[in-house]
Parts: C-alpha cells; structure tokens; sequence
C-alpha cells in the first residue's frame, strides 16, 4: 500500500493507467482447502476470486482517498512465475513502470531487498521503481545516477530517467563511480552522451575500493539531500555488485528513498 500511495502522488498530475497485479504460486494450492474443495478446477476459481476481491478493495480505497480522475486503475491475477509473469504483462499492456514496495529480510540476515524485489530487478525488462517501506513522497527536486561506466549509453536505455526529470523539473547528479580495478579514467566516455542530454547534470568522478563503494555512495546521497537513486542494470553495474558483494560490506548502506532500475538494451 505504501508504494501504490507513492506513485499515486508522484503522478497525480498526470493521465495513468495503473494495473494492480497478484501473482499465484503453485504453494498457495498445497493447503487444507483441498481437503474442502472437490477438484483443482475449483480451488483455483477460490484463489483467483479471494485475490481479485482483495486488490478491488484496494482499488476501491484509493480512489476513495485520493478522489483523482486522471487515475484508472485494473485488477489482474494471474498464476504464474513471479518475472514471467510480470515481463507478459507489461508487454501486453504496454507498461511504462513496474513500482513495487521493498521489504527487507528479517532477523540476523540483514539485507537490503527481499529476494522478489532484487529477481524483478535483475530480470524484469520494464524500468522498475522500488520503493523502501516507510518512504513518504517528497518532492524529487534532485537526483542522482550512479554508474560505473562500463558500457556507452543511448538515450533509450536512460529515458524512465529522463522521463522522471521532466515530470518533477528535477536536477541530475550524475556519480561516474569506479574501484581499483575500473579507473574513472579508464572507463568509456560517456561525457559527450550526458553533454547531449543530460546538459545540466552535476558530475563527481570518485575512485574508490569495492568495500567503501557502498558507503561512497550512501554518504553522496546523504550529503546532497538526493530524493531518488537510479542506476542500471548491465553486468559490473553498481547494481550488480550490490547484489553480489557479502552482506556484510553492505550494512551501512541503507536504502530509504525510492530506487530506479533501468534495463539495458543490449
């Protein structure tokens, strides 16, 4: 509720479509309910409907709440692997985003997503906004784009955040970011691509080590009061050290603003 509340406002003002989807897995029909229901057939209409039900209220309390009739919203229930799902219907329908609210694991195992939210990331072809428990709109007056510059860039693969800074007037900074192994110096050239497009982004180059990576960037967002982190997905992103680094290099990087994941085309 809390990511639907979220994008609900950052795109009050404009014209949406918002398709609410749950997703069955093969557990939930493994349950006393087949000791009540006579054939599969009928315990899955049982899923189907209870899930259906449950996202309308949902659908009913928002428009309820916010009363915002550029909004249309959709149920969908499907059963399904989790991204496959996910990668057919925004294809069918043509989705734009895929916003999800993150939850990180319990107990001693601390870490920074639960394992649903770093598969869509990784694997979802649509841009993915996450957003961390708790988070509350704010205004998204500055950004910030961490890349390590492993790869040149097209606009395309870049447009969710493009997109975002038009639609909030916001200010890119743009964190060229590398460890002893990748130099910023070494990296492609990406500076004539961001002079095209990005023309008015702030750059900070930094070398760092792959331990104090996580930490760099936690205290670049602190300090410039950066509302929103997006980065790429592409192998040796930042995104793919975050999900492979030992937990433990990780435990001072804490996410609290919304993250963007955008997919790269080739």
């Amino acid at each position: 509720m809390n990511a639907i509340n979220y994008a609900m406002e950052l795109f009050k003002d404009e014209s949406c479509r918002f398709y609410i989807l749950n997703v069955q897995k093969a557990s939930s029909f493994i349950s006393d309910d087949m000791m009540l229901v006579g054939s599969s057939a009928t315990i899955y209409k049982t899923l189907i409907d209870a899930a259906k039900k449950s996202i309308n209220n949902i659908i009913s309390k928002v428009k309820e709440e916010k009363k915002n009739d550029k909004h249309n919203f959709y149920s969908i229930v499907d059963y399904d692997n989790f991204i496959d799902s996910i990668n057919q219907v925004s294809e069918k329908h043509d989705i734009d985003m895929v916003v999800m609210g993150t939850k990180g694991a319990s107990g001693l195992e601390k870490i920074l997503f639960g394992s649903n939210t770093v598969r869509v990331m990784q694997r979802c072809k649509t841009p993915v906004l996450a957003i961390p428990e708790g988070c509350k709109f704010k205004v998204l007056d500055k950004l910030v784009f961490v890349t390590t510059n492993l790869k040149l860039f097209n606009i395309e693969d870049l447009k969710a955040l493009n997109d975002m800074m038009i639609l909030n007037n916001s200010f890119l900074h743009i964190v060229h970011l590398a460890d002893q192994n990748h130099l910023v110096s070494d990296a492609y050239d990406n500076m004539e691509f961001f002079k095209t497009n990005f023309s008015e982004a702030n750059h900070e180059f930094i070398d760092t080590n792959s331990a104090d990576m996580f930490n760099t960037v936690h205290n670049y967002i602190v300090n410039n009061d950066i509302k929103m982190l997006a980065i790429m997905n592409k192998k040796h992103s930042f995104l793919e050290r975050l999900f492979t680094t030992h937990t433990v290099e990780k435990f001072a990087f804490k996410i609290d603003i919304p993250l963007l994941v955008m997919q790269i085309s080739n």
